[in-house]
């Protein structure tokens, strides 16, 4: 008779058992209409909440939009209200190596067996809504739609004291805004996904502006353009919200490279806060950073409390966001950064010349076919000294051959390579920034994937 197997094995079973479930999940929900395809819609998103008892309204909500810096302004605010022991939920995206970096509570990519659960909650749900779409002629639920429903189931479940919901684009018609955020973020706008926000950033404006909601706090960052400022002011005073701008109610009042970071000094919307040191580099992370102190002001005392100065200082110096000029290996240095889009590549650009010196820097570049190419290489050009064009596994990636061909239009032939092959278009990089001798580096830059992809050919797939 066989011995009985030991709690280590079992644990060992169930463990995989929860894995091979965990990927027919995902396969199942990466079946639908992936992110960058979709209808702007609330109706099938609001069916499957009220299905399920609404579990968005049973914790209060931070919400942000913009172009760029949203997930690491959403990143330092919950790292802050954690340090202030309140139990965050945290949703994101894209996510850089896994689907569960998405949802995130107390700090932490939700466990597979949670998600799961909170998946077998709604998936009923999902399916009801998706036959009565089918009967009116409509299309399934869309992949974010789905992923935003189980987080905020699952944050139901946690019980989690406050969520901070990135949206995935846009703002009045994303799945996110079933849920009513008491402060609104607003990170710089930008022109990006013409194709669903509008070809003005006027038009994305309008649209960013819907998560906005009455009776609640706005925080803005200050918009280069006025007619930006302009409509969110309105839409503020349209709902009966209040609206606190950068540069007026609250701002960076200075900043100084730091060994590993800058450290700060920020006027909130209640206090001026000294020596604070923040884990990032570059003015715009300082920028992301300022939105998300004056955010914790208003969630906590509506602007009018000043926050505890070491807990505030322990919050920042804990936070973290991947593959944002990170760095990912030494000799050489290699940065991964997950610009793009121009307005990405500006910041990116910027704060390279604020906090690195290379003696040549080399740049790994892998952009999708949506993207504006041209303007994010004009823009980086200044900063880098060779680059090596390549592709990711993204069936959205543009061809190398197609890419190289804007570099060169950009860089001129002699600084440019084309390498079919993201692993071996990270060598030859290496390779040409050995070739400067000490003090050479590596940016592998373009896209999201870009980014993870270059982080995990490097071993490091930690959130």
């Amino acid at each position: 008779m066989a011995p009985a197997p030991d709690s280590a094995q079992r644990e060992a079973a169930r463990n995989l058992e929860i894995m091979q479930r965990l990927r027919e999940v995902e396969e199942s929900i990466l079946s639908r209409a992936p992110e960058h395809d979709l209808e702007p819609s609330l109706d099938r998103i609001q069916a499957v909440m009220e299905l399920a008892g609404d579990p968005q309204r049973t914790y209060p909500v931070i919400h942000l939009t913009g172009t760029n810096g949203k997930t690491t302004t959403a990143r330092v605010i919950e790292s802050i209200l954690r340090e202030m022991g309140l139990k965050t939920g945290r949703f994101t995206s894209p996510h850089l190596h896994t689907m569960l970096e998405r949802i995130a509570i107390g700090g932490r990519n939700i466990e597979a067996e949670k998600f799961l659960r909170a998946y077998d909650e709604v998936a009923p749900l999902i399916e009801i809504v998706d036959a009565k779409s089918a009967e009116d002629g409509g299309p399934r639920m869309t992949y974010f739609e789905v992923l935003v429903a189980v987080a905020y189931v699952a944050f139901a479940d946690a019980p989690v004291d406050v969520a901070i919901i990135e949206v995935g684009m846009g703002g009045s018609w994303d799945a996110t805004n079933v849920a009513d955020g008491v402060v609104s973020v607003i990170t710089p706008i930008a022109l990006d996904h013409q194709h669903f926000l509008g070809s003005a950033v006027t038009d994305i404006a309008l649209e960013k502006s819907g998560i906005i909601k009455a009776d609640g706090i706005a925080i803005s960052a200050e918009q280069a353009d006025p007619a930006v400022s302009a409509i969110l002011s309105d839409r503020a005073a349209e709902v009966g919200a209040q609206l606190a701008v950068e540069g007026v109610q609250f701002g960076l009042e200075g900043g100084d490279v730091a060994v590993g970071g800058q450290a700060l000094s920020v006027r909130g919307l209640s206090a001026t806060y000294e020596d604070l040191f923040l884990p990032f580099h570059g003015a715009h992370m300082a920028q992301n950073a300022t939105l998300a102190i004056a955010a914790v002001e208003a969630f906590l005392g509506g602007g009018e409390q000043p926050l505890d100065l070491e807990v505030l200082k322990a919050g920042l110096a804990a936070a973290t966001s991947p593959g944002r000029l990170e760095v990912v290996r030494r000799s050489p240095t290699v940065l991964v950064d997950a610009a793009h889009n121009p307005a990405g590549a500006v910041a990116l650009r910027d704060g390279l010349n604020q906090a690195f010196t290379f003696t040549k820097l080399v740049g790994v570049i892998a952009i999708l076919k949506d993207k504006d190419a041209t303007e994010m290489l004009e823009i980086l050009e200044p900063v880098l000294d060779e680059v090596v064009v390549s592709r990711t596994t993204s069936p959205r990636a543009m061809r190398p051959n197609d890419l190289g061909e804007i570099a060169k239009g950009v860089f001129g032939e002699h600084r440019v390579t084309v390498v079919d092959d993201l692993p071996d278009a990270l060598d030859r990089a290496a390779g040409i920034a050995d070739e400067g001798g000490v003090g050479g580096g590596v940016l592998a830059t373009g896209s999201v994937i870009t980014a993870a992809e270059v982080r995990m050919l490097l071993g490091v797939t930690d959130d």
